[in-house]
């Protein structure tokens, strides 16, 4: 049997290797949409051993078939780093006795101590040029970020991604020269005046967060 492991973000999205590899009984763990199962079945064969196709890498089915030496074809959006740090921090808060009982208020004596301790590395690096000690300390602060954002994502306001989004806005309507394709070099001036200018539309508007590219 070939196990195709695709990515719970873009479930819909097959990776180009598995085409004309998957042959047989197709069999979905629970969490796969309706969607991938009513078009999967397009993209495999009628002869083969089987395939079984999920977003859960920890789904028993799936485990049982990778350690008895399987296939296993992963779509590459699997690998991103982003997404294992924001499913850590899930499973942070979902078995970590200490993470669910934070709050954004309990947490911020972290956020200064971190945001402390990475502007602390600047200056020593600034002198032993440690790259690999700034990069710890640069991803302590990320760890807060992720922190304060799957709280929110708990109660159903926001998750890490909208943060992306929030911050992707802002630079749409604050520096539009990024988006615009812009290839030269931006002054400070233009820059500080179109700053200047997105934040005051940002209040004239409610803050609103543009569309996406």
């Amino acid at each position: 049997m070939t196990v195709l492991l695709l990515d719970d973000r873009w479930p819909t999205l097959i990776p180009l290797e598995a085409f004309g590899r998957l042959g047989g009984p197709l069999e979905f763990t629970d969490e796969v949409p309706v969607s991938v199962r009513w078009n999967i079945d397009k993209l495999v064969a009628a002869e083969g051993e089987g395939v079984l196709v999920s977003t859960n890498g920890f789904d028993p089915r799936v485990l049982r078939r990778v350690r008895a030496g399987d296939e296993v074809i992963v779509a590459e959006s699997r690998r991103d780093p982003v997404r294992h740090a924001v499913q850590a921090m899930q499973r942070a808060c979902s078995i970590g006795e200490w993470e669910s009982g934070q709050t954004h208020r309990s947490l911020l004596p972290y956020l200064a101590e971190e945001a402390q301790e990475f502007a602390d590395q600047v200056v020593e690096w600034e002198s032993d040029g440690d790259e690999q000690a700034l990069l710890r300390e640069l991803g302590d602060v990320l760890l807060q970020v992720l922190f304060h954002a799957e709280i929110a994502s708990r109660r159903s306001a926001f998750d890490f991604a909208d943060v992306a989004a929030s911050f992707v806005g802002k630079l749409q309507v604050r520096s539009p020269y990024l988006f615009d394709g812009t290839d030269r070099v931006v002054p400070v001036e233009e820059q500080e005046r179109l700053w200047a200018l997105g934040k005051a539309q940002e209040k004239t508007r409610g803050n609103e967060i543009p569309p996406g590219l």
